[in-house]
């Protein structure tokens, strides 16, 4: 069955609600549209904000044939069949969603074609495309910013759904859906399918099934990533490799996943085992260049042997604890034997004099000459 969300998704940009400074009179996607200007753009946004409903109703107004796929399921063998597929003359546009998804190497057999002009892409990300797309690509894009929804805009969409709903029960969901039409059409579909009334008591039971999107944003985001960060923490594989599987499964972005475990090499090993910081930044790479699902695979390998090395914390609690005496002391001035004697001056100031490259003696500034901030 067809979701609400789908069923109601405005087919013109006179039916679009938020995003003024992309779709109002004069603006650029507006006037693109008007003057059926083709061309490769990227939307950057958070979740439910109209990237996919703008993307239908741009390909629509420039009668071309939309293609749609999602780049956590996709690879190369998909872009290849949209390619060679007779299209009669008719223009081609990519919607590729999550196009933060595609690895480097399926970003570089992408580019070619959108340089040709044999298919228009339309890239939809949560992610800051300059770190997430390649430049060459990137740079044959413009970029347009989405914002959330306001209160005004989830109203006016909350009204289209055509579900009755009380003041109050609507000002929660609102608050709760955080500018996410989405996910307030879903959640307001499943309490009317679950319940047969919609009430605030209703839309809070129904918040508790698993219909709903795992939340990027929300607790559960941060739940889970907290129990895979302490699992590795207490060296337990087995409860490590759970949360992981969660995650990957829930749809969360592995460079996500793989960006802690570097963290967590030099945090929590640290000098007891440093090969641990080269396994984490090796996951990642892996992770960027081979992409999921198989990257599933070297994260698993990667968790495994962070857990078991041995923990040591005492490099980053020295950090801590210097950073602790810059914020309370500031700059503090430098020793002289320590200061680089770049001109005469300097060397007549005795800048660098008396500097030994094996001193046993303190080079902290006067006031922290006995502090210990490495202990072991």
């Amino acid at each position: 069955m067809e979701p609400l969300a789908s069923k109601i998704r405005p087919r013109r940009l006179e039916d679009f609600f938020g995003q003024d400074h992309l779709v109002g009179e004069g603006k650029p996607l507006n006037v693109g549209i008007k003057q059926k200007h083709l061309f490769s753009f990227i939307f950057w946004g958070p979740p439910g904000t109209g990237k996919t409903t703008l993307a239908k109703i741009y390909a629509n107004c420039l009668n071309a044939k939309l293609y749609e796929l999602s780049a956590v399921s996709a690879g190369k063998a998909d872009i290849k069949k949209i390619i060679n597929e007779d299209s009669s003359g008719i223009s081609k546009v990519l919607f590729l969603d999550e196009i933060h998804r595609f690895n480097k190497s399926q970003q570089d057999f992408l580019l070619p074609f959108v340089e040709k002009g044999e298919i228009t892409l339309i890239g939809a990300t949560t992610e800051n495309p300059s770190f997430e797309v390649i430049p060459a690509l990137l740079s044959r894009c413009r970029v347009f910013v989405l914002n959330e929804l306001s209160d005004e805009n989830m109203t006016a969409i909350i009204k289209r759904t055509g579900l009755k709903i009380d003041k109050k029960s609507e000002e929660w969901l609102i608050n709760m859906a955080n500018g996410d039409a989405r996910q307030a059409i879903t959640m307001l579909e499943n309490t009317n399918e679950l319940y047969k009334k919609i009430t605030l008591e209703n839309l809070k039971n129904a918040l508790q099934s698993k219909f709903l999107r795992y939340d990027k944003a929300g607790e559960e985001h941060y739940n889970t990533i907290s129990a895979f960060i302490k699992s590795m923490r207490a060296s337990q594989p087995d409860s490590a490799l759970y949360y992981l599987a969660r995650m990957v499964d829930s749809g969360e972005d592995p460079k996500f996943i793989a960006r802690r475990m570097v963290i967590f090499a030099s945090e929590d090993i640290g000098v007891s085992q440093p090969t641990a910081l080269v396994v984490a930044n090796d996951v990642f790479r892996a992770v960027e260049i081979i992409g999921l699902p198989e990257c599933a695979i070297n994260l698993a390998h990667g968790v495994v042997y962070l857990c078991l090395c041995k923990k040591d914390r005492s490099a980053y609690n020295a950090y801590v604890s210097a950073m602790e005496d810059v914020k309370k002391y500031g700059n503090l001035p430098i020793p002289l034997e320590v200061k680089n004697p770049e001109t005469n001056l300097m060397k007549e100031l005795n800048y660098g004099k008396g500097y030994e490259k094996y001193s046993k003696d303190s080079f902290l500034p006067d006031k922290l000459k006995n502090k210990k901030y490495f202990k072991r």
